[in-house]
Formats: C-alpha cells, sequence, structure tokens
C-alpha cells in the first residue's frame, strides 16, 4: 500500500501540469465538485503547500542565504522588480480591465512558486540557488507582495495592505517555519524520509483543489463570456511569465552568474506563487471575482511552461554535446 501510495506522489510531481489541466477540466463541466474549496478552507489548503515546502527544507537549505549573499540578493532584486513591471507593463499595453489587472498584478508581486526547485533541478540548474532564491522570496512576500501591490495597483482598487501581510504571515512563512521545525526534530527518524517523500504528491493534490475552487468560482462569469475571456487572459499570463522567463535570464547575463546559475534564476523569476495570489484574490478583491481568473490560469501554466523549459534547456544541452563529438 505504502509503495502504491509512494508511487502515486511520484507521478504527481513528474505529471503536475497534466493532473491540474485535467483538474480543471473536471471542474468546468462539474462546477459543484470543488465548491468546497473558498475562503477558510482555501487559507488552510494554501497554508498545507507551503507546510510540505518547509517538510522538504533543512538547516542546509537556509545556510545557502549566508552563505551566498551577492547571489541571493540580485536573485530577489529581480524576482520582486521584473514580474511587478512586466505586469504593470502588460495593464497598460492592452488596457485590460479591472478585474484581470489586479490578477495578473497579484501574480507578479508574489514570490516564486514552490515547483521552481524541481524544473532547476531537471534542466541541470544551480539548485542550490533556487532553494536559497525561493526561500528569500517567500520571507520577503509579506512585506514585499502588499508593498508592491499598493504602488502597482493602488489607482486601481484600495488595498488593504496591512490585511494582506497579515494574511501571507499565515499562509506562508508560519507553516513553512513549522515544516522546517519538524524537519529539524525528526529529520533522523527512519521514517521521516518516507514521509518527505509524499510531500510532492500532496502538494500537487492541493495546488489542484485551489484550482479546481476557482474555476467553481469564476465558472459562470466564464460561460456568460465565452472562450474570448480565458483566451485573452490566457495571452496575458503567456506574455507575463514568458518574459519573465527571458528577463530572469538578461539579469543572470548582466549579473555574469554561470550558465546553471542564469537557468535557475530564469526558471526562479518566471514562475510564480499563483497559488497564493489565488488565495489574495479570493479574499481580498471580492468585488472582483474574475481576479482569480488569471491567478488560476497560472497555477496550471506555470507548471506546464517550466517543464518546458527545463525540457529546452535539456535539449540545447544535447544539441551543444553532439556538436562537440561531431
Amino acid at each position: 500500500m505504502l509503495k502504491a501510495i509512494l508511487a502515486l506522489s511520484h507521478w504527481l510531481a513528474n505529471y503536475t501540469s497534466i493532473f491540474i489541466i485535467g483538474i480543471a477540466i473536471f471542474t468546468f463541466f462539474v462546477p459543484d465538485t470543488f465548491k468546497w474549496v473558498s475562503g477558510t478552507t482555501q487559507t488552510v489548503i494554501l497554508g498545507l503547500i507551503m507546510l510540505t515546502m518547509g517538510l522538504t527544507l533543512s538547516t542546509e537549505d537556509f545556510k545557502i542565504l549566508a552563505k551566498r549573499p551577492m547571489d541571493i540578493f540580485i536573485g530577489a532584486c529581480a524576482q520582486f522588480l521584473i514580474m511587478p513591471c512586466v505586469a504593470y507593463l502588460l495593464v497598460k499595453v492592452f488596457h485590460l480591465e479591472p478585474a484581470l489587472a489586479i490578477g495578473i498584478l497579484l501574480v507578479g508581486c508574489c514570490p516564486g512558486g514552490v515547483s521552481s526547485n524541481i524544473m532547476s533541478f531537471l534542466c541541470h540548474g544551480d539548485v542550490a540557488f533556487s532553494v536559497g532564491m525561493t526561500c528569500a522570496s517567500t520571507l520577503l512576500a509579506p512585506v514585499m507582495t502588499p508593498f508592491l501591490m499598493q504602488v502597482v495597483a493602488g489607482e486601481i482598487v484600495e488595498i488593504n495592505a496591512v490585511g494582506m501581510f497579515i494574511n501571507i504571515l499565515i499562509v506562508t512563512v508560519m507553516p513553512v517555519s513549522l515544516g522546517c521545525f519538524l524537519n529539524y526534530i525528526y529529520s533522523k527518524k527512519s521514517y521521516f524520509p518516507t514521509l518527505r517523500s509524499l510531500m510532492p504528491g500532496i502538494s500537487v493534490i492541493c495546488l489542484a483543489c485551489i484550482v479546481g475552487g476557482v474555476i467553481s468560482t469564476v465558472h459562470d462569469p466564464l460561460i456568460e463570456r465565452g472562450m474570448v475571456l480565458f483566451l485573452w487572459t490566457f495571452a496575458i499570463v503567456f506574455c507575463h511569465n514568458t518574459l519573465g522567463y527571458l528577463l530572469g535570464w538578461v539579469a543572470g547575463r548582466m549579473a555574469q552568474f554561470n550558465t546553471a546559475k542564469k537557468r535557475t534564476i530564469s526558471i526562479e523569476v518566471g514562475m510564480q506563487n499563483a497559488g497564493l495570489a489565488t488565495n489574495l484574490a479570493t479574499i481580498f478583491f471580492t468585488t472582483q471575482p474574475l481576479a482569480v481568473l488569471p491567478c488560476a490560469i497560472s497555477c496550471a501554466w506555470h507548471s506546464i511552461s517550466g517543464t518546458l523549459l527545463a525540457g529546452i534547456y535539456l535539449q540545447y544541452d544535447k544539441i551543444k554535446g553532439n556538436r562537440k563529438l561531431a
């Protein structure tokens, strides 16, 4: 039984995007399935995702912050400068309606996504740097996300900065800290490695629940406004995400990073914690229900694009290796 559960967790980690897309499509046709994922329930689920992240982090991971301060500083600056600025630019260039503007700005102002570490590993990036960047951006998020939203979205809607600070603290920093504490206390227990192996699968299931909850929420507006709304929103998410990857790479090049670190900062900048953005949109922007749509699409698309980008990097290595042999 345990082997089957571990195998399922491994499958979910490898095919995250397929599973989330499947849940999204299923929920679109059966919208009542995930209506229970809202409000406090959604917050608890997001907290569980961050707890699973904490359980996979050790004290050695946090030592990276002290051992490589300049790398982490450059990465954090890129994270919290590029994505909010790109989102703001897209809002202005495409004259987005307030709801969609709030959604894409939220995604841009959130910290890096937890699955970015896996993508960095897959493409032979600097995994230690990736973990350090994720830790740093998550710890900074309670301050940076409300502040940046006030800057880029304050002219569109009133921002409850204090409320957002408290919410992000509760759903990110506290669960991650608890997970790290449990890791420190129980890491030497014989059963703990097995428990950690289950964390990726649990995280994917929780993320799928959040996406399902969002689809249930926006189902009726999507039906009313048709496929055009979905395609338009996806186009904005695609541009935001792709420009994040490209400009992240440029930032790494300007910092004279090696290839592994350039790949990592590219992925870290481009992949956002869209689950957190979804939670914030649901709680703080209830008057704009469609604000969660860019967040939900980002949840699925970032996993897909991250996997595709990792594959492109690996394919480049293969072609380069073949040229050397020729």
